[in-house]
């Protein structure tokens, strides 16, 4: 593998293939919960923490054990995790964690631990798996703060509970139908934006072949 796919590929997470916008994936939370910056936040703290932190411990597993004992066990590795991941959760968001309900637990279940892992990051040496993760895990949380603080803001008024505006607001952005609509508006123009800039790379990569 030569250096520029390798850097491509550590990238991934964060453009071409991101894990909401490209592949739908951990999107009830941001659907649901993901109405204000201040529940983002909370869940982009449990998210990073668990994953990065279960990820990185699954990859000590022994690769010879068969498939499905693995995702068991990467299963009940996060599961772990969650345990002081959500006690450290209610000291900084002691009001916040409670309005997340279950939507908190659901992302020790996501699926960059328990379907990304084994057929992605664990094909990958060590340190160039690390550095893909970190990306892959920006990728949804700078598009559950993206979104969060648009709902909020259109819904609300307000930006961390501050009030911007007040005149103008759409209600039903706020609500789990309007967090749908806003998400596929996204998820539509970000496949736009990709697939234009893979023309235009296509492009120049075979005029410079050429």
């Amino acid at each position: 593998m030569n250096s520029h796919n390798r850097k491509n590929n550590i990238f991934d997470g964060l453009f071409s293939d991101n894990t909401v916008l490209s592949s739908l994936m951990v999107i009830s939370p941001i659907i649901v919960k993901g109405n204000t910056v201040m529940n983002a936040i909370a869940l982009i703290y449990a998210f990073s923490a668990i994953t990065f932190i279960s990820i990185m411990i699954g990859s000590f597993i022994s690769a010879k054990l068969p498939y499905a004992v693995k995702i068991i066990i990467n299963s009940l590795i996060s599961s772990i995790v969650y345990v002081p991941v959500k006690i450290a959760a209610e000291e900084f968001f002691p009001e916040i964690v409670p309005r997340t309900g279950i939507y908190f637990m659901l992302i020790a279940v996501n699926s960059l631990i328990t379907i990304q892992a084994e057929a992605k990051f664990y094909t990958m040496p060590k340190g160039i798996m690390m550095l893909s993760l970190i990306f892959y895990i920006l990728g949804f949380d700078i598009v559950m703060l993206l979104i969060s603080s648009l709902r909020e803001f259109l819904a609300y008024g307000t930006v961390l509970g501050y009030v911007i505006n007040a005149d103008s607001l759409i209600s039903g952005i706020g609500e789990p139908f309007g967090g749908f609509i806003l998400l596929g508006v996204m998820c539509g123009i970000y496949r736009c934006i990709r697939n234009s800039v893979a023309n235009d790379s296509g492009g120049a990569a075979d005029a410079f072949d050429s």
